[in-house]
This record gives structure tokens, C-alpha cells and sequence, in this order.
């Protein structure tokens, strides 16, 4: 029995039914002596290009073991399905036991807005705290408008002698 990896796309306005369609793999896989070993619902994501205008999509991944001529009939069956927006298997050495980056990147991010709340409520301070400045900002300017004066005034001078 070889080992795989699949990773399923579906359609994101199908998110509800996830779990209907998991049910509906797993027996597909089942009926083709596919054994699943691990089964991740990491949920809805961005995709990182549009894929038949869907711009997010809910992400499935499987860790299984079967009979690689049984793969091919397994996706002929789901190449067709409309709820499916892309699929891959990937044949791989050994399964890990631990979560997939997919997994644990959603669930950062779950957790991210509170922790994006505080990182704000830290940067704003009070205006007491804030540096001010050494000098006014008139001073910080060039003056260039007093070198032109005195350079025209000696030019006018030189005109009038």
C-alpha cells in the first residue's frame, strides 16, 4: 500500500455542506480500499490567484494509504464534481502525526485579530509622550530667500554706480 497526501479545494459558497462532502470522500475512498489515516478541515482561505473567479476557497486534507491503481478511478470520479475547484495527490515517504502548516496557519489567524487589538492599543500614546521637537520648524528651513536679497542688492548696487 503506498502513501499519499491529498489536498481538496472546494467552492467556498459550499463551505456549509464541508461535511457532506467529506462523508461522500471518505466512502468513496473506502469502496477503493483506501484507508485514511488523518483527515484535517483547515476551512476557508485565500487563494493565492483566482481560480473560476473564486478568490477564497475551503481547504480539505487527507493523509491516506491504497493501491495506486485504484488512484486513478478515485479521481476520474472527482475530476467532474462541481463542488471540487482543484485536487492533488501526492505520494509521500511517510505520514507525519503532526498538524499541517495549512492547520496551524488558520488558526493563527483566528487568534490574530485580539493580538493586532493590543499591538494598537500599545502603540497609541498619550500626547505627553510623544518627543517634541528641539527647534521650530521655521528655523529648521533655509533661508534662501535672505542670500537672493543680498545678492540682488549688491548686483543693483553695482548697476547704479
Amino acid at each position: 500500500m503506498k502513501k499519499y497526501e491529498a489536498v481538496i479545494i472546494l467552492n467556498p459558497n459550499l463551505s456549509s455542506k464541508a461535511d457532506d462532502f467529506i462523508k461522500d470522500f471518505k466512502k468513496l475512498l473506502e469502496a477503493n480500499t483506501f484507508n485514511i489515516v488523518k483527515q484535517e478541515d483547515v476551512g476557508r482561505r485565500q487563494l493565492s490567484y483566482s481560480i473560476n473567479n473564486h478568490n477564497k476557497g475551503h481547504y480539505l486534507l487527507f493523509n491516506i494509504e491504497g493501491d495506486p491503481s485504484k488512484l486513478i478511478e478515485i479521481e476520474n470520479k472527482i475530476k467532474y464534481n462541481e463542488s471540487i475547484i482543484r485536487h492533488l495527490f501526492i505520494s509521500v515517504k511517510t505520514h507525519s502525526g503532526e498538524d499541517s502548516q495549512l492547520l496551524l496557519d488558520s488558526k493563527n489567524k483566528k487568534n490574530e485579530p485580539e493580538e493586532v487589538v493590543e499591538k494598537l492599543e500599545k502603540v497609541k500614546q498619550p500626547e505627553e509622550n510623544k518627543i517634541e521637537k528641539s527647534q521650530p520648524e521655521e528655523d529648521l528651513k533655509p533661508k534662501v530667500s535672505d542670500t537672493k536679497d543680498e545678492d540682488n542688492s549688491e548686483e543693483k548696487d553695482d548697476k547704479d554706480e
